[in-house]
């Protein structure tokens, strides 16, 4: 290769952040694909547990995807069902947020309690007996109910539910998604919503799923909103805005900025990538990863 040249390996692992956000685009149209061979361990400092969602990459196997994760310095993918544990054992990694139940059809109507409860306790049960942390669970649409009518009806279904997750030692985390671009009517659109919830339900083990996407279209004001509601958050994830794409200088939000952040709130949980890739995916993650691992 021409001396002059930027390997890829340079890029990963050695490039400014600016620069990097700024030749990203050139490099994946005038070089060919990052390769897993190619892959080399981007995390050096780890306050932040990295994750990645695997529906984000379809292009790759999960087993690839555990490879590529792996070799990167993470040690989680992000929402994921029981058939796909053996494949995480296999590489000896943790799916940090268990898949449940629908997400416009949740805990915010009664009528869907049942089914609902029982997707969770199935997924708390094998998170438990795989020593994974998390399972997700989602409000539903509002479809005309109240603000308070489906905290209401949340909190009932959550108290049949926390008991069970405090005793598997396991965290329910209730998504906050954006009702204005993605998810039209969706009920948990704002901070205080889920913060009552967890209030209300008075659990260690309810928390908060805070998509810095979602939450950057709705709310904006992340990092105050961060520390504010430290306690309540039990999981995070990633995306670029506008677009759900690359989390690098073509979008509004400054990630960098953002984990140092949480990392100062002395969170432990994990913060999953679920941005789709635009250009390589290979070096759009590889990225990600650098500048989050502040």
């Amino acid at each position: 290769m021409n001396k002059n040249a930027i390997s890829r390996r340079t890029f990963i692992r050695n490039t400014s952040l600016m620069a990097a956000g700024t030749i990203a685009g050139a490099l994946a149209s005038k070089t060919p694909a990052l390769t897993i061979a190619e892959v080399e361990r981007i995390v050096k400092n780890g306050r932040i547990n990295q994750s990645v969602s695997r529906w984000c990459y379809g292009k790759f196997s999960l087993d690839d995807l555990c490879t590529i994760a792996k070799k990167m310095g993470m040690t989680a993918i992000d929402l994921l069902g029981p058939n796909d544990f053996p494949t995480l054992k296999k590489h000896g990694m943790v799916c940090s947020m268990i898949s449940t139940h629908s997400l416009t059809k949740g805990l915010n109507r009664k009528e869907n309690h049942e089914e609902c409860l029982a997707r969770i306790r199935s997924a708390i049960d094998a998170a438990a007996e795989n020593g994974f942390p998390n399972v997700i669970t989602f409000p539903g649409n509002r479809a005309g109910m109240p603000d308070n009518v489906g905290i209401e009806n949340s909190v009932a279904a959550l108290k049949q539910i926390a008991g069970h997750a405090e005793q598997k030692k396991v965290t329910i985390c209730i998504e906050y998604l954006n009702s204005k671009v993605d998810h039209h009517d969706y009920m948990f659109d704002n901070i205080k919503w889920g913060v009552e919830v967890c209030k209300k339900v008075g659990s260690e083990r309810v928390k908060i799923l805070y998509d810095i996407y979602h939450a950057q279209i709705m709310e904006g004001d992340i990092i105050r909103t961060i520390r504010n509601n430290k306690n309540y958050i039990g999981h995070y994830h990633t995306g670029g805005n506008p677009g759900r794409n690359e989390i690098d200088d073509t979008q509004e939000i400054y990630y960098p900025a953002i984990m140092k952040a949480i990392a100062e709130t002395g969170f432990k949980g994990y913060v999953a990538h679920e941005f789709v890739p635009k250009r390589d995916p290979l070096e759009s993650l590889a990225y990600a990863v650098r500048i989050c691992d502040v």
